[in-house]
Parts: structure tokens; C-alpha cells; sequence
């Protein structure tokens, strides 16, 4: 069986590229699958594609609706959900994202540090697992598709 694995989440540190290159090293057999994480791109897709608004709230609005199309998509399509939650900003599409995957009944694992256990409960009570270390997400991974203990 191959995995369809999506991840989620904050896009200003290299825990993706870390995740990528622990299950290529241990042979898993796992598609990984993202959402846009070109900040720019995802901000004016909308507008680029569907024309200029007037107004920042109906920008964001095609924006949002139109990269919906993939996240709802790779997120449906997904046997895992991984979120990532980062020290900087207000990811509420990371949370929005967790809460899709939860109420479609997708494994969800959370991925954060010790210091947003508190504003993350929520959260962190709907999934299956909780992360400190896209590492620590390569050794579920590893457990979950093998069966053992490394």
C-alpha cells in the first residue's frame, strides 16, 4: 500500500523538507502532498487569474476559495493529515485544515512545540497523535506502515 500523506501547516521553517527526507531515507512508501506554500502566490491567485478587485476582503475571498480547491482535494484524498503549528503568527488555516481533516475522520497528527500545548488543546484532542519534531513524524510513519520499532 502507498500512503498519501498531507502536510499542513506553517511555511517559514524547513520541517516539510525534514519530513521528505526521513521517509526517502527509510523507504517508506509515502506520496507527500502540500498545500501552496508560496506565500505570494497563494495571496493572489485570485486576482491574478480572475481579475483585480477593489477590495482586500473579496481578494482574499478568491483567493481562499480557489486554493480551497486543492486543500480540500489532497486533504479528502489523504490517509494521514499532518499540521504543523509554528511560534510565529496565527495559523488559523493550519486549524481550519486540522479541523476539516477531523470531521472527514482523516488520522491527524499535530505538530508543534511544548509552549502551544495550552492554545492548541483542542486541537491536539482531536488527533491521534502529538509531535514535537518532524522527525518524531518519520518514526510514526515508520511504526504505522511497518509495524516495528526503530
Amino acid at each position: 500500500m502507498n500512503w498519501n500523506l498531507y502536510l499542513s501547516g506553517e511555511i517559514h521553517s524547513d520541517w516539510r523538507e525534514r519530513i521528505e527526507s526521513g521517509i526517502k531515507a527509510a523507504g517508506l512508501p509515502v506520496t507527500l502532498s502540500t498545500p501552496i506554500t508560496d506565500h505570494a502566490s497563494s495571496d493572489d491567485c485570485g486576482e491574478k487569474i480572475l481579475g483585480a478587485e477593489e477590495s482586500n476582503f473579496w481578494k482574499d475571498h478568491k483567493a481562499s476559495k480557489i486554493n480551497s480547491i486543492r486543500t480540500r482535494t489532497l486533504i479528502e484524498r489523504a490517509d494521514v493529515v499532518v499540521v504543523r503549528f509554528g511560534d510565529k503568527y496565527k495559523q488559523w488555516n493550519a486549524a481550519f485544515d486540522a479541523g476539516y481533516a477531523a470531521a472527514l475522520g482523516k488520522s491527524l497528527i499535530s505538530l508543534h512545540d511544548p509552549d502551544l500545548t495550552h492554545p492548541l488543546k483542542e486541537v491536539d484532542a482531536a488527533a491521534l497523535a502529538v509531535a514535537q519534531t518532524p522527525e518524531e513524524i518519520v518514526e510514526i510513519m515508520k511504526y504505522v506502515i511497518t509495524g516495528e520499532l526503530t
